[in-house]
C-alpha cells in the first residue's frame, strides 16, 4: 500500500484502526492481518446507534474471545451529546457494556466523548478499573485531570493546531506529556494547514511538531514518549 510506504518515510510506524459498526470488523481483521503496520480496535461508535442491535454485542464478546491476540483495544465506542437525534439512554447502555468488556478482557478503550466528557467520566468510575484513551479530547483542565487519574491518556489531532482552540492548547500544555498520544483521527480532523482536505496519517508529525512547539520541548522528544505511550497502553510490538 502506498499510504503505507509514505508513512515509513515520514516516520509514523503504526497505525491503530478502529472500527465503528459490526459490519466492519472483518475488514478492519482481514486488512490489519496483512500488515504488521496495522492494529485493530473493534466496537460500536454512539453515531451509528441506528446499525446497532443488542445482538451486536453479543457478536462482539465472541469476536474478542476468538481473536484476543489480535485485538489491541475496544473501541471505538462512548457518548456522543452534539447529535441532538442520538438517545442518551441507549448510547449509555451499548458505552457501559462495551466498557464492561473492556474490563473483561483486560483491554483499553478508545472512547469518543463528544459534549460528553462528564457523562464519560461517570461511566469510567461505575466500571472502574479501566484504561484507554480519550479520542480526540476537547475538555477542560479538570476533566483532563480526572480522567488521567484513572488511567486514560488524552488523544491529541488536528484540533491542536487551530489558534481558536486557546483552551485546549493550554490543557495540552499543563498536563504531563506522558498522559498524551498523537492521532490523526483521518480521514477527517485535517491541522489548519490541511484545512478542506481529506486527512491520512501521514499529517501526525505536524501534529507532533506542533505540540513541541506549544510545549517548548523538541519534536524527538514528543515522538518519542508519545509513540512509547502508545506501545505501553495498546501493547504494540516495539
Amino acid at each position: 500500500m502506498q499510504v503505507l510506504e509514505q508513512m515509513q518515510a515520514v516516520g509514523v510506524s503504526d497505525l491503530l484502526i478502529p472500527a465503528i459498526t459490526q459490519a466492519s470488523w472483518s475488514g478492519i481483521q482481514t486488512l490489519c492481518s496483512k500488515h504488521v503496520q496495522l492494529h485493530a480496535a473493534y466496537g460500536l461508535h454512539p453515531i451509528y446507534l441506528a446499525e446497532h442491535t443488542e445482538q451486536h454485542l453479543l457478536d462482539l464478546a465472541k469476536f474478542i474471545q476468538e481473536n484476543h491476540a489480535q485485538v489491541l483495544a475496544v473501541g471505538e465506542c462512548g457518548l456522543d451529546f452534539f447529535l441532538v437525534d442520538l438517545d442518551v439512554q441507549r448510547q449509555t447502555a451499548l458505552f457501559m457494556t462495551q466498557l464492561k468488556l473492556a474490563k473483561h478482557f483486560d483491554l483499553p478503550v478508545v472512547v469518543h466523548a463528544r459534549r460528553s466528557v462528564d457523562a464519560v467520566l461517570s461511566c469510567i468510575r461505575r466500571v472502574g478499573g479501566l484504561r484507554g484513551v480519550i479520542h480526540s479530547f476537547a475538555g477542560s483542565l479538570q476533566q483532563a485531570e480526572q480522567l488521567i487519574a484513572q488511567g486514560f491518556f488524552l488523544g491529541v489531532g488536528g484540533t491542536l493546531t487551530y489558534e481558536r482552540a486557546q483552551r485546549l492548547r493550554q490543557v495540552l500544555k499543563t498536563v504531563p506529556v506522558e498522559a498524551l498520544l498523537l492521532e490523526t483521527d483521518a480521514p477527517d480532523q485535517p491541522d489548519s494547514e490541511w484545512r478542506g482536505k481529506r486527512n491520512t496519517p501521514l499529517r501526525l508529525p505536524r501534529i507532533a511538531e506542533a505540540l513541541a512547539e506549544l510545549r517548548a520541548c523538541s519534536m524527538e522528544s514528543i515522538a518519542s514518549i508519545t509513540t512509547a505511550n502508545a506501545y505501553n497502553l495498546f501493547g504494540m510490538r516495539r
